[in-house]
């Protein structure tokens, strides 16, 4: 670098780079803050996100053994450093401007201050989100009929922080964008209950289904037409909290799209939402016939509902044994969303997969940038000894 004399010339900064014309040069000097400044790291910006960087719509989010990730409000991005092995020139903007714009009417001649050489730059990649620490966190302590109708925290367990977390503690926790934080908790069938966020026990869900049920039968409700307001007051009347009540109708139900000036809105049940909670209760126990199922099964369904097998896809597997046909509970919901760690457990499951059963456990399965095919392609094999044959999938 040219280490010119004061008097000919002309401090520039980064104006004098942006400007420069094509075969043009211009000397570049020492900054007199010349150094490492480890402070300082190049990011490069897809124009799309340069708004939300500007605009400070964005967050470092990760605990202090992870890897950071940078969020904006709905996506996850990955921050990687890319070494380069050309010299990358960081100059900062003249503390003279206008003179460096004049510099040429005078005759001065314009030098470029270089403040730092970087190696290279953090590059953002689209991640999918971390939600398997969310299910982690949640299930510490599940809401269960342990607890009072109203939560009561007491100090004790508010120092201990004993499961319980507010909206804020999962931000700091979950590598996540705040959109996809909240529908992480909705896919988890999460609920807020006194500003923290709880999943309920398995039991004590399908103890509300039974009694919403219950209720159904000796009201002579209509499981197509189900008032708000009688059903939450009938639930709140058997000793369920009215928020606890309404997580049920949602879990279980839909909002029927009512365009009339009606006081209180109608639900409909989800058939095969109530019909999977039902046939999990019954599968609690293990392994089952196929037949005692499928018995206990339609016991159970609520008049008007009718149940099918294919409902259970991504809930239960089956084996032969000998003549007979078991099932089992193997719920997709239990299973982690990194690619690596799910195809590792589903060939713990199993060395051989058909496709018509592999399906249900990976079609859930989302890497930006990735399609499903490339998914199967990277972690496992595929054979199909006639092109009539099913294609078998097995480990890579």
């Amino acid at each position: 670098m040219d280490n010119l004399h004061q008097q000919t010339a002309c401090s520039a900064g980064a104006e004098a780079i942006l400007s420069l014309q094509p075969s043009s040069s211009i000397s570049l000097t020492y900054h007199s803050l010349f150094g490492p400044h480890n402070d300082l790291m190049l990011l490069e910006l897809d124009d799309k996100l340069l708004p939300d960087i500007l605009h400070q719509r964005v967050t470092l989010r990760g605990q202090p053994d992870e890897d950071a990730v940078l969020c904006t409000s709905s996506k996850t991005y990955a921050v990687k450093f890319v070494g380069t092995s050309n010299s990358m020139l960081l100059i900062p903007p003249s503390e003279d401007v206008s003179r460096s714009r004049n510099n040429k009417d005078d005759g001065s001649l314009a030098v470029a201050s270089v403040l730092k050489v970087a190696p290279g730059c953090m590059e953002l990649v689209e991640v999918a989100p971390k939600l398997d620490e969310l299910k982690l966190l949640l299930s510490q302590k599940p809401y269960s009929f342990g607890e009072a109708s109203e939560m009561d925290i007491s100090e004790e367990r508010e120092e201990t922080g004993l499961g319980l977390y507010r909206w804020e503690d999962l931000v700091e926790r979950i590598q996540a964008s705040d959109e996809e934080l909240k529908m992480g908790l909705q896919s988890i069938s999460a609920v807020e209950i006194d500003g923290y966020w709880r999943i309920l026990d398995d039991s004590y869900m399908h103890a509300i289904l039974s009694m919403l049920l219950h209720n159904v039968i000796l009201s002579n409700w209509s499981i197509n037409a189900l008032d708000e307001d009688e059903v939450l007051g009938m639930l709140e009347a058997d000793g369920f909290p009215r928020n606890i009540a309404k997580h049920c109708l949602q879990a279980y139900g839909n909002k029927v799209d009512d365009e009339g000036a009606c006081v209180s809105h109608l639900w409909i049940l989800d058939e095969r939402r109530v019909c999977v909670c039902l046939a999990r209760e019954i599968l609690k126990g293990g392994k089952m016939k196929l037949e005692i199922f499928m018995e206990k099964w339609m016991r159970k369904l609520p008049d008007g509902m009718c149940a099918s097998f294919e409902m259970l896809e991504g809930e239960i597997l089956t084996e032969k044994l000998g003549i007979e046909t078991w099932l089992y509970p193997f719920s997709v919901s239990s299973l982690p969303s990194t690619p690596a760690e799910r195809f590792a457990i589903l060939f713990q499951q199993r060395l051989k997969w058909e496709w018509k059963d592999l399906q249900p456990y990976v079609r859930d399965l989302k890497v930006p940038g990735l399609t499903s095919e490339a998914l199967l392609l990277k972690y496992t094999r595929r054979s199909q000894p006639t092109a009539e044959a099913e294609p078998v999938f097995s480990a890579r």
